[in-house]
């Protein structure tokens, strides 16, 4: 059994694990976080920061009834680790210690581990749980690395050894190295491309051509080539179109994978796509950028816009794509400042059924607090047989 710590919005890192793994293999934890029985490759996620094999479970008590118990863990974990200076962390999840006990009860575990002849450096706490930063810097995963979650679950504690941590680094290099960036279009972070492409559901083994008709500077492209997609990424722009190509072969040269890849122009209103198409991820038309809720004539307006480019793509592509062909969608949705949302007329279960969807899983919500812009994702399926209507598009 794996503990999956999950990211910023619990809600989307879950739903990841359950698209990728299967909802029976899949449980939530109370603590935001989840239980998983499956092989974990956390490389492949974006909305999981950590992952740990489970050690043992216990039911919970006072924090020194916790903390023995987690003590007696890692005491054990030391049998079998090679020579050499140990490297050693603690993360909580869900369970409130003082940052001073926590570093004081690490330091009493560092005297035990050097009574018994071993070197050991503890990773100090600067709160409850060590950042993915620290957990992959100090490399706790090493043979020589031991990190410890201790995790809340209702009236149980989970103890776990963490055995992978998201490589942060690479999602940086990912996102700023890339040879063309353009901020002004939109700046979709890579951990959330690769979300989005596992939220799809996409089955490789029945087909591995994923379409982004909304390609930008082609960060969707890139993400999918990395877990081994072809990819067809199409642009109204032709400055687009060159920044994604000329984004590809860097990814072909610094990754060293070789996909098949097309980057064409093209309005995604009404667009001939050629197949195969095996499922359609993107960002779709956000709208302006506002750095402030506007008012509400102006809101009217762009709420009026993105619904008439995205209901008139997923209209023009309903008809070119196979029975069941999944979609995972990115689109805009407006905060007022007090985490309060107008989404697109569109972006219901009744309205994407009149344009031949239903939707596989509850729309998700990817923003930042200080973002009046967020992205909704729409998990979705072509309806079998289902034709696209025109949808009302008050709100």
């Amino acid at each position: 059994m794996i503990i999956a710590i999950l990211g910023r919005q619990p809600d989307i890192g879950l739903a990841e694990l359950r698209q990728v793994y299967g909802l029976d293999k899949v449980q939530s934890l109370s603590s935001g976080n989840a239980l998983v029985n499956a092989d974990v490759n956390i490389n492949r996620l974006g909305g999981s920061i950590k992952t740990a094999s489970l050690l043992s479970t216990i039911s919970i008590g006072n924090d020194q009834k916790i903390l023995d118990h987690t003590q007696k863990e890692i005491l054990k974990s030391l049998n079998g680790m090679p020579e050499g200076k140990l490297k050693l962390g603690i993360s909580l999840y869900g369970i409130k210690v003082p940052t001073a006990k926590l570093n004081a009860f690490m330091l009493s575990i560092k005297k035990n581990i050097k009574k018994t002849g071993r070197s050991v450096r503890v990773i100090p706490n600067k709160s409850s749980a060590l950042s993915s930063a620290q957990t992959l810097h100090n490399q706790l995963t090493s043979p020589l690395g031991i990190e410890v979650v201790i995790v809340r679950d209702g009236s149980k504690i989970l103890l776990g050894r963490v055995n992978g941590v998201q490589d942060i680094d690479s999602y940086a290099f990912r996102d700023r190295s890339r040879p063309k960036r353009d901020a002004f279009v939109g700046m979709l972070p890579p951990k959330l491309a690769q979300i989005m492409i596992n939220l799809s559901g996409i089955d490789i083994s029945k087909g591995k051509t994923i379409l982004d008709p909304f390609c930008g500077t082609g960060v969707l492209l890139q993400e999918a080539a990395l877990l081994g997609f072809d990819v067809y990424g199409t642009d109204l722009s032709e400055k687009m179109v060159g920044y994604s190509t000329e984004n590809m072969q860097w990814v072909q040269e610094k990754f060293r994978v070789n996909p098949e890849i097309k980057i064409l122009a093209g309005d995604a209103m009404t667009l001939t796509w050629k197949q195969p198409i095996d499922a359609v991820v993107c960002e779709t038309y956000l709208g302006q950028p506002f750095s402030a809720p506007p008012n509400s004539n102006k809101l009217e307006q762009v709420v009026g816009n993105c619904n008439h480019i995205i209901e008139s793509f997923l209209q023009n592509i309903h008809g070119q794509l196979k029975e069941d062909t999944p979609l995972c969608i990115a689109v805009p949705a407006w905060s007022d400042g007090n985490q309060n949302f107008t989404h697109l007329p569109l972006a219901t279960s009744r309205g994407l059924a009149k344009l031949g969807y239903k939707m596989t899983y509850q729309s998700l919500l990817y923003y930042r607090e200080d973002q009046i812009v967020a992205r909704q994702l729409l998990c979705l399926r072509k309806i079998t047989g289902q034709k696209a209507r025109t949808i009302d598009t008050s709100y």
